[in-house]
């Protein structure tokens, strides 16, 4: 049970959130329109749904956020219905999670919108997150939201050059075409099974099998998916060559956020 409170004027919310961090959650790599303002404040946006948010402790103020849009947008969004201690609780019988767990209990699965999830990770592919962020920046700058898929299907490659995105603009409108003209969408996505769904998403140019998990995973919070990238390759080398632990079953992408965060930063800790 998450205790909430709203201003007494309406412009702001105050929660109390076991088992979450912001900087572990917004910078692990699963979302890139939050921008870290001061140690302990994000600022960013769901769609058209803009948030800053400060962390104290296990207490967290939404700014200018009234009791409806926590309730209708960002208690979804920050998947504050499920039980994350009880999935830790889960994982701890494996020994390199169990430390995984230690280093960033905080991580939370944000449940991202589809579209949205798409484009970020169709741009993500071989680049760093201050250049996907900075991509991200321009196109929703010059559409003044995040565009649609049907807006993005109107675009040329050329049309896109403001947004110096290089080889994956061109992947960014064959993805808009395919959603705008309803050859992938969530409804179709929605009726498959995990393994259909990634070879659907797998239509589209330059979506391989680590885009397509991701946007399973954040994008449809399928957290069975586990997206592979060359630090979860190195984890499943070193750790899991016969594969995760029985633990992990059906929470495979949960595992994967903890494995990735400690792995990456494990030559600091």
């Amino acid at each position: 049970m998450i205790d909430v409170k709203p201003d007494h004027d309406g412009n702001g919310v105050t929660a109390v959130i076991n088992d979450f961090d912001l900087g572990e959650t917004l910078d692990c790599g699963q979302a890139f329109r939050w921008i870290r303002t001061d140690e302990n404040t994000y600022t960013g946006a769901f769609l058209d749904a803009p948030l800053t948010i400060t962390q104290n402790g296990n207490s967290f103020y939404f700014h200018n956020t009234s009791l409806e849009e926590f309730e209708n947008i960002w208690y979804d969004y920050f998947d504050l219905g499920t039980d994350y201690n009880d999935i830790k609780q889960r994982l701890l019988s494996d020994p390199t999670l169990a430390k995984a767990c230690a280093f960033a209990g905080g991580i939370r699965l944000l449940k991202q919108d589809l579209w949205e999830c798409l484009c970020s990770f169709i741009i993500s592919q071989n680049n760093n997150i201050p250049r996907i962020k900075g991509i991200i920046k321009r196109l929703c700058e010059h559409y003044e939201h995040f565009p649609s898929a049907e807006e993005l299907s109107l675009e040329t490659v050329s049309s896109l050059d403001y947004l110096r995105a290089g080889f994956r603009a061109k992947y960014i409108i064959d993805a808009s075409q395919k959603f705008s003209s309803g050859i992938v969408s969530l409804d179709i996505l929605e009726e498959l099974d995990t393994d259909s769904a990634r070879k659907q998403l797998m239509l589209i140019k330059g979506v391989g099998p680590k885009v397509a998990d991701c946007v399973l995973l954040f994008g449809m919070h399928r957290t069975d998916a586990f997206p592979k990238d060359v630090w979860i390759k190195r984890v499943m080398e070193e750790y899991y060559p016969d594969g995760l632990p029985e633990c992990t079953k059906g929470i495979e992408g949960i595992a994967q956020q903890y494995l990735f965060h400690y792995i990456r930063n494990l030559e600091n800790i």
